[in-house]
């Protein structure tokens, strides 16, 4: 006769609460993720017509949050844009602050303190065009790290500092320049510049773009897409980066650093410095004892071109700032047109994967009184002597 021993009665009953453990932990995992089905076996048509609408999912999401960065970039360039609009011709703007002094017959507190007000407005021009979103400059172009621009102390000497997507660093010095007329004009300083920091590879940072697809146009045709860059040379000449690809003349050699030099000191920039330096040249006339009958003149002509080109410069950048709001608006739509179609997904997803709650808690409570219960009977196998092991 043999004797029955605890030993296979053990082996069956591990076997057994191992299976209940199992269940235990897959219906906690389906009310911790909401899912109805692990793996593909449990229901092919199913499972892979989940992981169809969760690849979806995860897009919408990946494109919602990179829109969401690029609309905030643009923000800020819409800010930006909007502020130097305003120091041009809000009503204690720079063009009625010209008007004052070329109504002025000597000099006064009063003149050098519009002097001084026009050359802390063109430090707060240069200042807009510094500003960062985050860790990086939004009107850098590609170059996200280094700061574009400076401005000297007396608003002669303006540089364009720019990093190029191939790695090459270029300082771009232009300088305020006194023509015969009595006006100003900037000449870009090859002396001062860096090595190589040319016309050309100035016009090559002005053509830089950031096209990305955001669900408008196509991929195939890249002009179709939005440009999320707007470079601050692009805004203190009002030549978009468009222009700057597709213009012939800006493209000759021989005439690239003429036009930008000229747009550039008739855009924001060089028409409030010229309005400081002729008030300037007025003020040091009166200094050393010059004619200033003559010196009068010339400051009233050359501040009347100044207001016509401010008001010229406030028209582009007005224009500038119209397309940074289309765009924004463009990808406020996109937006919401991905929210729903986020709804949608997910709707979709529970529909096909998605495990009833309710019914899931239920599963997961019963799993779990079935284990402590196996638990509870272990214990009362555990107790053995020492004819368990006696054969």
């Amino acid at each position: 006769m043999m004797r029955v021993t605890n030993a296979a009665t053990y082996r069956n009953f591990t076997t057994g609460v191992n299976n209940v453990h199992l269940a235990l932990n897959k219906s906690m995992n389906k009310v911790s993720s909401g899912e109805q089905y692990e793996n593909a076996a449990e229901n092919p048509l199913a499972y892979y017509t989940g992981k169809k609408i969760d690849d979806q999912y995860q897009d919408v999401i990946s494109k919602s949050s990179l829109l969401k960065d690029v609309q905030n970039r643009i923000y800020q360039q819409e800010l930006g844009a909007r502020d130097i609009k305003d120091i041009l011709g809000a009503e204690s703007g720079a063009k009625n602050q010209v008007q004052y002094a070329r109504t002025a017959t000597t000099v006064d507190y009063a003149l050098e303190c519009t002097r001084q007000d026009l050359l802390q407005k063109q430090h707060q021009i240069v200042n807009d065009l510094n500003v960062q979103y985050e860790d990086y400059y939004i009107y850098g172009g590609s170059d996200l790290t280094t700061a574009p621009f400076e401005l000297s102390a007396d608003g002669k000497t303006f540089t364009f500092n720019h990093k190029f997507p191939d790695g090459t660093k270029e300082s771009f010095v232009m300088e305020l320049t006194k023509q015969t007329d009595g006006s100003y004009k900037f000449k870009l300083d090859p002396n001062k510049s860096s090595a190589g920091a040319d016309a050309t590879k100035l016009l090559k940072a002005m053509q830089e773009q950031g096209r990305i697809d955001i669900g408008y146009g196509t991929i195939k045709d890249r002009e179709t897409l939005l440009d999320t860059y707007t470079g601050g040379m692009n805004l203190l000449t009002g030549i978009t980066s468009d222009e700057s690809l597709n213009s012939a003349d800006l493209n000759d050699a021989t005439k690239t650093e003429d036009l930008i030099m000229d747009a550039l000191s008739k855009g924001p920039l060089g028409m409030v410095g010229q309005a400081v330096q002729v008030i300037n040249d007025f003020e040091e006339a009166s200094k050393n004892g010059q004619d200033m009958d003559a010196a009068r003149e010339v400051m009233h002509r050359v501040l009347g071109e100044t207001i016509e080109g401010m008001t010229t410069a406030e028209q582009n950048v007005s224009s500038i700032y119209a397309d940074l709001g289309n765009k924004y608006r463009l990808i406020d739509n996109m937006q919401d047109r991905l929210g729903d179609l986020k709804i949608s997904l997910e709707t979709q997803y529970k529909e096909k994967l998605g495990a009833d709650p309710y019914a899931s808690i239920m599963e997961m409570f019963n799993n779990q009184s079935a284990y402590n219960a196996s638990l509870q009977v272990t214990s009362k196998l555990m107790s053995s002597s020492l004819f368990d092991f006696v054969g």
